[in-house]
């Protein structure tokens, strides 16, 4: 049997604010808070979550993982506002312009990209 993902770990200088700006993105909920670990997810019974946990040194690269983001293309530029409403910010990390994806950061600074839908054909 494979190991299968559990959580993606952020670290984070402001738990609480970080796990409640990526809940609110998310459209999730914290499932569990202690002091030193916030994990959120879509349910209890979710294969995935996202694990807070806390650091003392401050981020100075561009994160070397980060997370893609999707929803329908109608949507896209809305979602893309309502994102940067709730406290992330535009990131340039040497987009040309022509990519199919807006990169964004979170508010410490934790880069995530807004991609374009996948499209399935069936056939």
């Amino acid at each position: 049997m494979a190991v299968l993902l559990h959580h993606i770990v952020i670290d984070a200088h402001d738990l609480p604010t970080l796990a409640r700006f990526w809940t609110q993105m998310l459209g999730w909920r914290i499932l569990s808070e202690r002091e030193r670990e916030i994990v959120i997810g879509a349910a209890e019974t979710a294969p995935v979550g996202i694990c807070f946990m806390p650091v003392t040194d401050r981020k100075i690269v561009k994160n070397r993982v980060h997370l893609d983001l999707t929803i329908g293309a109608e949507e896209r530029d809305a979602e893309i506002e309502r994102i940067l409403a709730l406290g992330a910010r535009r990131v340039d990390i040497g987009q040309t312009g022509a990519e199919s994806w807006t990169v964004l950061a979170d508010p410490e600074g934790n880069e995530f990209c807004v991609v374009r839908p996948k499209t399935t054909l069936i056939g």
